[in-house]
């Protein structure tokens, strides 16, 4: 595990609590990219499915841990939160719940640059939630500097 996926992995569960309780784990971390994981069972429905609100939690949350890590790569504080967000269910996730999410490398650093001149800035994150994929979130992240 890299030290970048060491310190971002700690910074949500130390700031977002629910996200131990979901088992939220940070499986890959790119440049632009990331991809997490999180088991069922803590996140399951009536029906033995993953729960709406577990898989959208679980997007809201890898959106926010990739514009989190795109922050500190460029070395700048801000807050950091979602100002809208929505989600399609197209089908059941059935066994352990995986999120990704990527940046284009020009929208990536647009954020970054957007924040840096102007002291606030905004991106859409679409995240994937399983496969083909089961699930669609666009996230609309707003950041402005501390």
């Amino acid at each position: 595990m890299s030290a970048a996926v060491r310190a971002l992995q700690a910074r949500i569960d130390a700031g977002i609590p629910l996200s131990r309780a979901m088992g939220y784990r940070i499986a890959a971390l790119g440049e632009h990219d990331i991809r997490v994981e999180a088991p069922l069972a803590p996140n399951v429905n009536v029906h033995g499915s993953g729960f709406a609100g577990s898989l959208y939690a679980l997007g809201i949350l890898t959106a926010w841990g990739l514009c989190a890590h795109l922050l500190a790569r460029a070395g700048l504080d801000a807050e950091l939160v979602v100002a809208e967000a929505t989600i399609r269910y197209h089908a059941p996730v059935r066994g352990d719940i995986v999120c990704s999410a990527a940046l284009r490398p020009g929208d990536a650093r647009a954020f970054q640059q957007r924040l840096a001149q102007d002291g606030r800035s905004r991106v859409t994150v679409d995240v994937a939630i399983g496969g083909t994929p089961a699930a669609w979130i666009a996230a609309e992240m707003h950041a402005r500097l501390r």
